[in-house]
């Protein structure tokens, strides 16, 4: 280890300027880089080149590397023959209101949690972690159970948006984050607020939530990409064609679909959550490390 003005490194910089030094780690930097791209950039780059093959091309072994052949109709029977608006519609409802009611009760919850300190707050934080130590598999008979009988009310809720929205509502990992950005917001703030007049729910919508816009928007981008790449509870609980979302879809009509159809109606579908994340990505990680510090 090597120190040079007070910043400790593995490899000091006087080896980094010598010529064997400099190659070395450039190499090491650029085969890091390249591989890594490789990696994440190679699934997609195989969808969106699928895509434009023939069937016979799609499945040959060992596959080709560029389409011989490009079809860009193939996206254009996607969309018509799979009904990709309908889909992509009902998905973006569900997405929505998923990212409306998150938003309503996680922020309170979290806010309840971290300022108004409630009697037992640390233990119903700490049941809401351990909550994530559960499979998610094992959660899906109880909540199917839950969603055909509601408790009290006695309703099924087989096809409705309620179905998807009501199980995501209590995300405890939202929670948790929403929680450690409030808790780095200063309490000055909230005591000035109180001698001002402000009741907890003023000082949530005036104080809090305008300075939690990062977080907050980390939220609403997990939420809705939860709910778009979901394919099992979707599955379960929304059986009718009218009702399904894209995955769901997707999968229904992919049986008697040509595979390069079936690739192309899955670019599509993979097209939104792309751009929402080249988007929001510089919010995304200000958002998760804004907070993470407190002071």
């Amino acid at each position: 280890m090597a120190q040079d003005s007070g910043t400790r490194t593995l490899i000091s910089h006087a080896q980094l300027r010598r010529g064997r030094g400099k190659v070395i780690y450039w190499t090491l930097l650029t085969v890091v880089v390249v591989v890594f791209t490789l990696v994440f950039l190679g699934p997609l780059y195989w969808m969106v080149t699928g895509a434009l093959k023939s069937g016979q091309e799609i499945a040959q072994t060992p596959p080709s590397l560029f389409p011989q052949d490009p079809q860009p109709q193939n996206y254009i029977d996607a969309w018509h023959n799979l009904d990709l608006a309908k889909l992509l519609f009902n998905t973006f409802y569900y997405a929505t209101g998923a990212v409306l009611f998150q938003l309503v009760f996680d922020a309170a919850a979290a806010y309840s949690l971290s300022k108004l300190r409630p009697i037992f707050g640390n233990v119903i934080l700490g049941l809401m972690l351990a909550t994530l130590m559960i499979p998610a598999m094992v959660l899906i008979v109880p909540q199917y159970v839950t969603v055909i009988d509601l408790p009290i009310l006695h309703i099924n809720l087989l096809d409705s948006p309620f179905a998807i929205w009501l199980p995501l509502v209590a995300n405890a990992f939202n929670i948790f984050l929403l929680k450690r950005f409030f808790d780095s917001i200063p309490e000055e703030l909230m005591s000035a607020a109180v001698m001002d007049g402000a009741s907890p729910l003023r000082t949530l919508w005036s104080i809090i939530l305008p300075m939690s816009r990062p977080i907050l928007g980390v939220v609403a981008i997990l939420a809705m990409t939860a709910v778009w790449k979901d394919f099992l509870w979707p599955k379960l609980v929304m059986p009718s064609p009218e009702t399904r979302t894209v995955s769901v879809g997707i999968y229904a009509f992919s049986g008697g679909t040509p595979m390069n159809v079936v690739v192309a109606a899955s670019v599509i579908a993979a097209i939104p959550t792309v751009i929402i994340f080249l988007i929001f990505q510089r919010n995304i990680m200000s958002g998760l490390t804004t907070g993470s510090v407190k002071g």
